[in-house]
């Protein structure tokens, strides 16, 4: 009797002791499969070029460690000896393990061809900081193809030829036709808002940013300047990760010798408390400081020392208009009108016009370029002559403006 009950016993507990152990086993995860290679998907493109530095922005397709090597350009090869490396130092030290990269080179020499190299290796796997696993390095080939060459800015310029293009709204077509033969051909080139409709993570990068790498930005400096669609879509919060601006805030200023440049952001169109924004914009506040930044620029002895003074704001000037335009009017005229501006260039409105003095509360002309033109400035020290051209080719309008004395 005593051996079948230890019997049954031990067939219950036998049970009792497996279905433990299993509650008790950690559940093991699967590990992804990483790639073993990192892609370029978007640039390189360059920001903020200066008389000592650039920076130079790309986008990779997984987190990786970027880095930038630099060469004079002198006529040796690239691999001539070990070139000097840059690592990018938005992580304060901690070189960073991102997508978005952007490596500020310095200690450079005013008006100096430089060639660089974009390089980087992406994360497999983190265990620690001494356990680090990368994939194979990517490195800009340099066998088959020149590298890619910026020239620091010089003390001084006599005449600028710059390019400005606004109201794209993500027709990457339409892009590429604007700037079909535009490599070298333009000091600097200017985003003047409203390049995608929407921010989205990747999208907006591929319809003007890549297209912009390839077919002059990796050479020619490009300034970026918000519309009021940059403020729309979930990723409108990182619009400033993929740029890198003077101020670190989307308006700013950049001089080129004695020709000062002023970039607004005009917010967007329409009150905070519209039904469409549903209670996430405070732009009252927002471009209410802005505007107190303005006067401190507009106060400093580089802007008073300028020769010409030409302001970039998307949204234009207009009396009694939408909202937008009346904080540009109320917010922005004013000081602009005492500091003496030259001009102001604007899109947004998707037809070209030119608003002399007195057609809104500014003295100083507002010159608005259509929705996917081509507009082409040649400043010197007298006057800012401007052509416009559209996706053919074909020229459309032009016109000039005289420099007002200081």
């Amino acid at each position: 009797m005593m051996k079948r009950f230890l019997t049954i016993a031990c067939l219950f507990l036998v049970p009792m002791a497996i279905w433990g152990q299993e509650i008790s086993t950690p559940t093991v995860k699967e590990t992804p499969v990483q790639p073993s290679t990192v892609k370029l998907v978007c640039g390189p493109y360059l920001q903020n070029v200066t008389s000592d530095g650039f920076t130079v922005m790309w986008i990779s397709d997984i987190d990786a460690l970027g880095w930038v090597e630099l060469a004079p350009d002198d006529g040796t090869h690239f691999y001539y000896v070990d070139r000097p490396k840059y690592y990018d130092m938005t992580g304060a030290g901690i070189n960073p393990l991102s997508k978005i990269h952007t490596v500020r080179i310095t200690g450079l020499q005013p008006g100096t061809r430089y060639r660089y190299r974009i390089m980087m290796k992406g994360l497999r796997a983190f265990n620690g900081e001494r356990d680090i696993t990368f994939t194979k390095p990517f490195g800009a080939n340099v066998y088959t193809a020149k590298p890619p060459v910026v020239t620091t800015l010089k003390e001084s310029y006599d005449k600028l030829h710059v390019a400005v293009v606004n109201d794209v709204h993500a027709n990457a077509e339409g892009f590429r036709d604007l700037f079909k033969d535009s490599r070298g051909k333009f000091d600097f080139v200017v985003f003047d808002g409203d390049m995608t409709s929407v921010i989205n993570e990747d999208t907006h990068m591929a319809v003007y940013v890549q297209p912009a790498s390839e077919l002059f930005a990796d050479e020619t400096p490009l300034y970026v300047v918000r519309g009021n669609h940059e403020f729309r879509g979930l990723f409108s919060r990182d619009w400033l990760k993929w740029f890198q601006t003077p101020t670190g805030m989307p308006y700013y200023t950049f001089q080129w010798g004695k020709y000062f440049f002023i970039s607004l952001d005009s917010g967007e169109d329409k009150p905070d408390n519209d039904i469409e924004y549903q209670g996430m914009l405070s732009m009252d506040q927002y471009l209410y400081e802005e505007s107190v930044w303005l006067k401190k620029v507009t106060e400093s002895e580089a802007f008073k020392n300028a020769s010409v003074r030409i302001v970039f704001s998307h949204i234009p000037p207009r009396l009694n208009d939408w909202h937008g335009n009346k904080n540009v009017c109320e917010l922005f005229v004013p000081i602009l009108n005492e500091a003496g501006i030259d001009l102001m260039i604007s899109g947004h409105e998707h037809n070209y016009s030119i608003s002399p003095v007195g057609t809104s509360n500014a003295k100083f002309p507002v010159l608005i370029n259509d929705n996917l033109e081509l507009m082409v400035l040649d400043i010197d020290g007298k006057t800012i002559d401007f052509k416009t051209s559209d996706t053919s080719g074909a020229q459309t309008h032009k016109g000039s403006f005289p420099i007002v004395k200081k």
